[in-house]
């Protein structure tokens, strides 16, 4: 990852639009296989002539006609579905109250330039985006109908999750879907850079193509993904740092024993911890603040001494696991909830780097998208700054 300056993704402006696309298909014996997402690895230039050879091995399957896919994977007891299509990126909001797709974190450029030019030589989405939205009410009853169907593939994954794909093609559904969605939004649960890439390459070469990006939108009222914490390690901070810190802007404290801040961990409460020493953190409950905020914007810059960096923990055992070494303090943080991370997008705000984690994401290879298939155009040549890149590579 780019370690440069972090930055707003350009905003999608309405009407949110999601079109048919003839999918590829990987076959179902290679979804879920670690090896599987090797095949996507470099030479990336070479992706698009192994797509074909896949093809022709009967190891990619490639839907006959455009359509919309409603795709439902369940791991560990939860179910999640959502709606796949072609986004489409091509026009640009010059105002807040245009926007259609909602970022939630910052993007590095450089990064969000590496995946345009991969995705450019393979001329593939080889996933969909993440996007979460509240649905209409018209919209989910819609679908459950359309799932009423039994689905056109149904199969258990090298991993274990079971899946179930709709195929969507009447005319009179797809046009009611476009209707319903088309003034909505979207916030964008997990692909940040892969969405800042979609815009590139759209800016780079507008036109068939590249005006779309492959996105899932998942009706949180449906079938809501888990939103968890990512959990923080501040190196060379001490927990006595992080108590003086909280003195001095206004954040109550608390010592205690571990049980008992493990047990305050909730809305509203942070844990500071070396392992020896616990230290609850009331920062406040609203709605239109998530926890994080606080840390980031209050507390971190209080600190008498570092940090001189932070890490990023998925799970508070992990980041207990690196605390309490040379002054490093890991601070537990409660899960946001959907409605604060609504809120903080619909007030023009970004979360700090890694603050949300939806789970679970679409494996790999269920939904795939050639970028130039359904205009029947090859490929353009890339741009000159796409083969310095190769050439650096």
């Amino acid at each position: 990852m780019d370690t440069g300056t972090v930055v707003t993704p350009p905003y999608v402006a309405g009407p949110l639009e999601l079109a048919p696309f003839r999918a590829l298909r990987l076959d179902p014996s290679r979804v879920g296989d670690p090896a599987s997402a090797r095949l996507f690895a470099r030479p990336f230039r070479s992706v698009a002539g192994r797509v074909r050879q896949w093809e022709t091995q009967g190891h990619l399957l490639h839907e006959s006609r455009p359509c919309l896919y409603l795709h439902e994977y369940t791991v560990n007891g939860v179910t999640v579905r959502g709606l796949v299509g072609a986004l489409d990126v091509s026009r640009r909001a010059t105002d807040p109250e245009q926007r259609a797709v909602l970022p939630h974190e910052g993007i590095y450029p450089a990064q969000a330039d590496n995946l345009a030019d991969r995705m450019h030589q393979m001329d593939l989405n080889p996933a969909p985006i993440l996007l979460v939205q509240e649905s209409p009410a018209p919209l989910r009853l819609l679908l459950r109908r359309q799932r009423e169907a039994p689905p056109e593939v149904s199969f258990v994954d090298r991993a274990g999750w079971a899946h179930r794909l709709w195929t969507l093609h009447d005319p009179l559904v797809l046009e009611t879907i476009a209707e319903l969605l088309a003034p909505t939004t979207a916030v964008i649960a997990d692909g940040h850079h892969r969405y800042a890439a979609y815009l590139r390459l759209q800016q780079r070469q507008p036109g068939p193509g590249f005006d779309q990006g492959l996105a899932m939108i998942v009706d949180h009222g449906d079938t809501p993904l888990f939103l968890g914490a990512i959990h923080r390690v501040l190196h060379g901070s001490s927990v006595d740092d992080v108590a003086v810190a909280a003195r001095c802007v206004g954040i109550p404290t608390r010592p205690g024993h571990q049980s008992e801040a493990l047990a305050a961990l909730s809305p509203g409460v942070l844990v500071a911890t070396d392992n020896d020493r616990w230290l609850r953190l009331d920062v406040g409950e609203r709605v239109d603040r998530v926890e994080i905020e606080a840390l980031h914007d209050r507390l971190v810059p209080a600190l008498a001494h570092g940090p001189t960096r932070i890490t990023h923990h998925h799970s508070a055992a992990d980041a207990l696991a690196h605390a309490g070494h040379a002054d490093t303090t890991a601070i537990l943080l409660p899960a946001p909830r959907f409605e604060q991370v609504q809120r903080v997008v619909q007030a023009d705000r970004l979360f700090p780097e890694k603050a949300t984690s939806f789970q679970p994401k679409p494996p790999l290879g269920v939904l795939l998208r050639r970028v130039h298939d359904e205009d029947g155009d090859p490929p353009s040549p890339p741009p000159r700054r796409v083969q310095r890149s190769r050439q650096r590579s």
